[in-house]
């Protein structure tokens, strides 16, 4: 990755993008960060929820992954994207928790929460990386669309 390139740390229920090239870094257990990269601007924007489905009470925050996503998109054409020039990459929904029973699969819902909803918005997932027992840190550069992994 670049060293001239901005960097940015990626909380848990945070989204970023903009116009400027920058790398941006997250770690993810059984949360989930979709990056969304539009091939003719050459930008991209990356999300990092924690639960699948905001309930609707409280407020509607991008810790929710349907929220995240959509947020996401919104912040991507605000910059100038077309829907139809975005790819997704994917990751994390690692089983990291420790739980008798697990019966909740929180990273496995929230996994599959970003491949239904990227089908609904007709967005293609290029390279994804789900599930597991691990957790993962990811290195995405906006400018680029590389991403680079390592297991933690």
């Amino acid at each position: 990755m670049d060293n001239l390139v901005i960097t940015h740390y990626l909380f848990p229920a945070e989204l970023f993008a903009e116009a400027q090239p920058h790398v941006v870094s997250t770690v993810l257990g059984s949360c989930v960060a979709v990056c969304l990269y539009d091939t003719q601007l050459k930008i991209g924007g990356i999300n990092h929820y924690m639960l699948p489905l905001w309930n609707g009470t409280g407020l509607a925050s991008p810790k929710y992954g349907n929220i995240a996503i959509n947020k996401l998109i919104e912040r991507m054409e605000k910059l100038g994207s077309n829907k139809a020039n975005l790819v997704a990459k994917v990751f994390g929904g690692g089983n990291v928790l420790s739980s008798s029973n697990n019966t909740f699969s929180i990273g496995k819902r929230n996994a599959q929460l970003a491949l239904d909803m990227l089908a609904e918005h007709k967005i293609p997932i290029i390279a994804q990386s789900l599930g597991g027992d691990h957790g993962r840190q990811i290195l995405f550069n906006t400018h680029t669309n590389e991403v680079r992994q390592k297991y933690v």
